[in-house]
């Protein structure tokens, strides 16, 4: 924020910012022009120079969650690898990069959807959308459509059911099993090489 004329000024990025702290902390409720304003303590002014209304908030709130969160999974299925097991790494590193995904703004945005219709398809299409990249992830590597599909299916929404359950699992105990985890989502023994890069690539997130 600067100064300007004795009165605080603030940017359209530091309206969203707040209006994203407020939406993982409070919900979207609480997402309000006034609320913010008293947040950033300002007046509401500011925000009409960067923002027709609410909705235009909202709709920028959303569009940052889909240029975050969904574009990491879908740029880390897309990433080069050597092996179906190190593409699976890149998929697991993509969730637990805090710089690349929030998953306290993922779930946020989920239970945006059990109270808005259109944020349900806007979540629902980004679901899809993930799953599909990570599905072609696996047929790159020579598995059938279907089973493409459902390993993705599997790996995908384990992660966000894994994120959900808020487990605290120390990152000696949840890589203990990396080599078990890595036959079960791809069906394919991992090479001890395999195991030991996973676990370098994963371990500098998971002691984060």
């Amino acid at each position: 924020m600067n100064d300007l004329s004795g009165n605080t000024k603030v940017t359209k990025n530091d309206w969203l910012e707040i209006a994203l702290k407020t939406l993982i902390s409070d919900g979207i409720e609480q997402v309000k022009v006034l609320t913010l304003a008293d947040r950033l303590q300002v007046s509401r002014s500011s925000f009409y120079w960067y923002f027709k209304d609410r909705k235009d908030l909202l709709d920028a709130l959303l569009q940052h969650w889909l240029n975050t969160n969904t574009a990491a999974v879908v740029t880390h299925a897309d990433m080069p690898a050597n092996t179906i097991h190190e593409a699976v790494c890149n998929i697991f590193a993509s969730f637990l990069d805090p710089a690349q995904f929030d998953t306290k703004l993922d779930f946020a945005i989920r239970d945006w959807g059990r109270r808005s219709a259109k944020v349900r398809r806007i979540l629902d299409t980004s679901d899809e959308t993930r799953i599909q990249a990570i599905a072609t992830m696996f047929k790159r590597f020579d598995y059938p459509p279907r089973e493409s599909l459902a390993r993705a299916r599997t790996a995908y929404y384990m992660q966000i059911g894994y994120n959900d359950a808020d487990l605290q699992e120390p990152a000696e105990d949840r890589l203990a099993l990396l080599d078990c985890y890595l036959l079960t989502f791809t069906g394919r023994k991992p090479e001890p090489a395999d195991i030991a890069a996973s676990h370098a690539r994963l371990i500098k997130f998971l002691t984060l």
